[in-house]
């Protein structure tokens, strides 16, 4: 064991010994370089170490990390308040130390002591967070001692939504849906499957609910891969409404259908499992190499070509999908640090690249056929805009309208022009989807 020195000479354990500290280090480093760089939080919380804890300490890293992002506006505006007109210093790993502090305390079933005690540890760890610790130790226990009076004063949702995105919702969608929307991605994420076979043969066998879609769903935290049917491939892992786009396509045996901008390939395996003659395009290797791996799994035939969707060429297809690369704004109750990381200019510069891969995705498509453009964003710029524009462009396609009965969804998920638009605080009765939208357009 590694021993420091006290004071008086005498020899004490080591605070990176100390039960749920290496967790909580990994949770505090992965925040700080998720907002540092802009990375997603699977990615930081690799950078940061979480592969080289035990199970149990990376599923509490996650956990820490998760919550902090979901309630980051909350835990800045209880740290703020309490600086007394001081701003927070930039010193290292000093703010995302107090941020996960607070996030247990506040949010977590940790001890106080605890959850306080680390986080300073974390803070005397690194050297240009070392001299703040005795300003996060007094601040934590503060707002330990407060908590009955923080949680009181932010019952609104909207604290832990970033302004500029809050403001842009409301905009697109009324004040109404925009808060129903923040109060979505403050809560649990549930756990979606689709079926390689009966649904409802799944549902009771995983001691699922059958969503109206047609999705299995489980509470949150299950073990996925412990559940019945894994090996077996009698199911994968899927958003209910990222499940949505695929079903557009009627697929019939034999239809040769193109999936463009592929992996992870939830929705290349449903129109394979639905009898399509499949290609799946993916640029990435890795991911492609990923996908064939999940294809062998769920015992799926299908071509993979690792190519770049905005220059792929083929003959026409009877149908083509694109879940075109977006924001993924619609995905923040799931990966809550997108709302943190994601800029305005990161929703314009994608929306450039994503006209691109639809036009090449139009000529992919045969006389008579189907093309269906997703983004699981809930930016109108990667949706709606982009189909207004490409209609516009384009005079030998035509929007084919969505209806709610054909894929068990609310009226309300779809638009006056025929469009699927799931927003975070639909399926509400079953505690809410992805956002994503999806248009089904016809080649004449």
């Amino acid at each position: 064991m590694i021993l420091a020195k006290t004071r008086n000479g005498h020899r004490k354990p080591s605070p990176e010994r100390a039960p749920g500290f290496p967790a909580r280090r990994v949770a505090a480093e992965a925040m700080r370089r998720a907002m540092r760089e802009q990375r997603q939080l699977d990615e930081a919380l690799g950078l940061a170490g979480a592969d080289q804890l035990p199970i149990a300490d990376r599923a509490l890293a996650r956990a820490i990390a998760t919550v902090t992002f979901r309630r980051l506006g909350t835990i800045r505006a209880a740290i703020a308040a309490r600086l007394t007109g001081e701003r927070l210093p930039e010193a290292g790993i000093l703010e995302a130390a107090l941020a996960t502090g607070v996030a247990q305390i506040l949010f977590m079933e940790a001890a106080d002591h605890a959850a306080v005690d680390l986080a300073v540890e974390i803070a005397k760890a690194d050297r240009l967070a070392l001299h703040y610790a005795p300003l996060a130790n007094a601040l934590l226990r503060r707002i330990a001692a407060e908590k009955a009076e923080i949680l009181a004063g932010a019952e609104d949702p909207r604290i832990d939504t970033p302004g500029w995105l809050y403001e842009r919702w409301a905009g697109f969608y009324g004040e109404d849906a925009a808060r129903a929307i923040a109060a979505r991605h403050r809560m649990p994420v549930s756990v979606d499957l689709t079926a390689t076979g009966d649904p409802r043969a799944l549902a009771e066998a995983t001691g699922g609910a059958l969503l109206p879609t047609g999705s299995v769903r489980l509470p949150p935290d299950r073990a996925i891969d412990s559940l019945p049917g894994y090996a077996e491939g009698a199911f994968f892992v899927q958003d209910a409404a990222s499940a949505l786009p695929a079903r557009l396509i009627k697929v019939r045996p034999g239809m040769r259908v193109l999936d463009l901008c592929a992996a992870p390939g939830g929705k290349a395996a449903q129109l394979a499992l639905a009898g399509a003659r499949l290609t799946a395009v993916e640029r990435s290797a890795a991911r492609a190499e990923r996908m064939r791996e999940n294809f062998a799994r769920l015992r799926i035939d299908a071509e993979i070509v690792i190519a770049d969707a905005s220059t792929y060429e083929a003959e026409p297809f009877d149908a083509v999908l694109l879940d075109a690369p977006c924001s993924a704004t619609g995905t923040i109750r799931r990966h809550p640090e997108l709302a943190w990381t994601k800029k305005l200019e990161d929703i314009l510069s994608l929306a450039r690249q994503q006209d691109k891969i639809l036009a090449q995705a139009a000529k992919l498509v045969r006389v008579g056929g189907t093309l269906v453009y997703s983004t699981c964003s809930l930016e109108r710029e990667e949706g709606e805009t982009r189909i207004a524009n490409f209609l516009k462009s384009q005079d030998n396609y035509a929007i084919s309208p969505v209806t709610p009965e054909i894929i068990g969804v609310e009226d309300a998920a779809i638009t006056k022009e025929g469009y699927l638009r799931v927003l975070p605080s639909h399926f509400d009765a079953f505690g809410g989807a992805d956002g994503f939208f999806a248009a089904r357009l016809h080649r004449l």
